[in-house]
């Protein structure tokens, strides 16, 4: 795919992140994706990968992403976000995350999310 359209392909999968619906992030997942967020076990297929995204979209209050810097280099896209998360009763946190993408025939293989869990947590508690 052109570098054009990998990087289109992952700003829109983050933007379908903000409409909280974990459905809408299947399209853009490949069959056997693997997530893997820093320090957690990886989870492996699309089936498990949305419904992990439905329990987060279920326990957090809200949940906005924002990509503040993209590269794209071939099938491989690197973007630096900001994940705003919030635990009901809770305000807004920036949790700072490098996200790695590796992208097959038009979707999403591989996804590695690399963040500080511990100041994660900090954040979400403030």
């Amino acid at each position: 795919m052109p570098a054009t359209h990998n990087d289109s392909l992952v700003r829109d999968f983050v933007n379908a992140f903000n409409t909280h619906d974990a459905d809408a992030l299947a399209p853009f997942l490949a069959d056997d994706v693997v997530f893997t967020a820093y320090g957690d076990s990886p989870v492996e297929g699309r089936v498990a990968v949305v419904a992990l995204w439905k329990g987060v979209f279920a326990n957090f209050a809200q949940i906005k992403f924002e990509t503040v810097h993209q590269a794209v280099n071939g099938d491989v896209v690197i973007a630096e976000q900001i994940h705003g998360l919030a635990l009901p009763g809770g305000k807004l946190a920036p949790v700072m995350n490098m996200a790695i993408y590796e992208l097959r025939d038009g979707r999403i293989a591989a996804w590695r999310d690399y963040t500080n869990p511990a100041y994660a947590s900090t954040l979400l508690q403030a």
